[in-house]
């Protein structure tokens, strides 16, 4: 399949190399040229702008920071909106408000083309193995006809009903992600200043009740688990400026909804007291930073 390809970040190049080793040749752009030359090093072609992207695919996947992002890719004049043919299909595989999704579905659609949104679960490893989790928000025939596609980048495609949807159950998961790493963050902290060895209590949670992703496959104590941020300086993971994103579309969502969000809310002061004083860039496990008594 012809497939355009627009962001090649942490999670975008990992997922657009799984297209090529599924036997795709993606068209592939991003602001980074180093990013573009990486990939087009790696089979695929390369392209200078959105539109470039777009021009000859049958399926334009985007993945990018925040909708101001996906909007200027899309509408800009040299966007992916300006090179969409008839019937071709946007999916936006980034984290963004659902409001946005339906704004960005009805200008495609003006364009005689659709726009899918189908965010991701699974971290920058789920996108390098391949594993991701893809939550789709289109129609069912959408999301028949994309299942191949998104298949190659990952291990669970679920359909989460209209356009929107998909957003809804991705900042949904990552509030309680957010809320749940700055839980086991304090509680390891909390662990150390009373004695007790970390990995004692790390394996003790991870075999109890208190087992959860963020505590035993991505266990923000440095040097408990050798495959996460914490065991290298908490780099190259979800950043926690990106973190904050997400849980303040998740606060505003539940604003909007008039639904409270009472520890989303509190996790968010949390993730912006680490951007504001530097650490917006480390992964978000770094949040036992402001436990810690370094």
């Amino acid at each position: 399949m012809k497939i355009g390809f627009v962001g090649l970040g942490n999670m975008g190049a990992p997922m657009a190399l799984n297209l090529l080793k599924a036997g795709h040749v993606p068209t592939v752009f991003d602001l980074n040229p180093r990013a573009v030359q990486l990939l087009v090093d790696a089979g695929a072609k390369g392209a200078g702008s959105p539109r470039a992207a777009a021009s000859d695919a049958e399926v334009v996947i985007s993945m990018l920071p925040a909708a101001v992002h996906v909007r200027s890719a899309l509408t800009g004049g040299d966007g992916i909106l300006a090179g969409l043919a008839t019937g071709v299909t946007i999916v936006d595989s980034s984290t963004i408000d659902p409001a946005s999704v339906r704004e960005f579905a009805a200008l495609a659609s003006e364009r005689g083309g659709a726009f899918v949104d189908a965010p991701v679960s699974g971290g920058t490893g789920g996108a390098a193995a391949g594993t991701l989790t893809f939550m789709v928000g289109g129609s069912p025939q959408q999301y028949r006809q994309l299942t191949p596609v998104l298949s190659a980048m990952g291990k669970n495609i679920v359909h989460c009903g209209e356009v929107g949807t998909g957003q809804v159950a991705k900042i949904c998961n990552n509030l309680v992600l957010g809320i749940t790493m700055a839980g086991v963050a304090e509680a390891m902290a909390l662990g150390e200043a009373l004695g007790i060895d970390p990995k004692v209590l790390g394996d003790i949670v991870n075999t109890s009740t208190g087992r959860c992703w963020s505590s035993d496959t991505y266990n923000p104590f440095p040097g408990l688990i050798e495959t996460a941020p914490s065991a290298r300086g908490y780099t190259g993971g979800f950043g926690t400026d990106l973190m904050l994103k997400d849980l303040g579309l998740a606060t505003e969502a539940a604003k909007s909804a008039k639904q409270p969000a009472f520890m989303g809310a509190l996790a968010q002061q949390l993730y912006q007291a680490m951007s504001s004083r530097g650490d917006g860039k480390l992964d978000f496990s770094a949040v036992i930073k402001l436990y810690r008594r370094e």
